[in-house]
């Protein structure tokens, strides 16, 4: 029973090792076509590197100082 206890972790620590080796389609499949407007095809770096639309930096600033909430008519209390 406790062998089996044991066993538990070690094969969740050994589960969660990740891969290392770059990334490379799978055996019989190519990369993506290349973009409309692109000559090269993307490498599989640049293909998991994000766009600036996907993560927008905050353009609105944050309140520097407490402020009177104004009055939200959808704030209603819980029906009895």
């Amino acid at each position: 029973m406790t062998k089996k206890l044991l066993a538990l972790p070690a094969a969740a620590l050994l589960a969660s090792c990740g891969q290392t080796a770059d990334l490379r389609p799978a055996e019989g499949n190519a990369l993506p076509v290349a973009p409309y407007g692109r000559e090269d095809r993307p490498d599989p770096q640049e293909l998991l590197e994000s766009v600036p639309q996907a993560e927008p930096e905050r353009s609105v600033e944050l309140r520097r100082r407490s402020e009177e909430r104004e009055d939200d008519p959808f704030d209603l209390p819980p029906e009895d």
